[in-house]
């Protein structure tokens, strides 16, 4: 019986991660070993930072919603409470969207929440 070996099985993987690397710098994108492990750095950064995306635009959209409240004289945690009250179920991404397309309607929201009793 003759033997087996792994050549096109491990050539297969070896030309799976280079392909990854296409584009890295010097021994990073030929080198197998190091493409390896320059590869799956790069993929758990990305993983992380997925993540990390979805806070980042959150404060942003927190930091435009916020500017725009203050110009009209309430604050950002004002005007939030004063959308819960008023059971207004506006997220902050179409809020600061609001108030960056269209700010006029954006103060008409800002009223409504001035109106709440505390």
């Amino acid at each position: 019986m003759a033997r087996v070996t792994h050549g096109p099985s491990s050539k297969k993987r070896t030309k799976k991660i280079l392909k990854r690397a296409k584009g890295f710098r010097a021994g990073r994108g030929n080198l197998h070993k190091m493409a390896a492990e320059t590869v799956n750095r790069a993929l758990y950064f990305s993983y992380r930072d997925r993540k990390a995306k979805k806070r980042t635009f959150r404060n942003l959209w927190n930091l435009q919603i916020n500017a725009l409240a203050r110009q009209n004289g309430i604050t950002y945690s004002k005007l939030i409470h004063g959308l819960k009250l008023k059971k207004i179920e506006l997220d902050r991404k179409v809020l600061s969207e609001l108030a960056k397309e269209h700010p006029d309607i954006f103060v008409k929201i800002l009223e409504e929440t001035r109106l709440v009793k505390k």
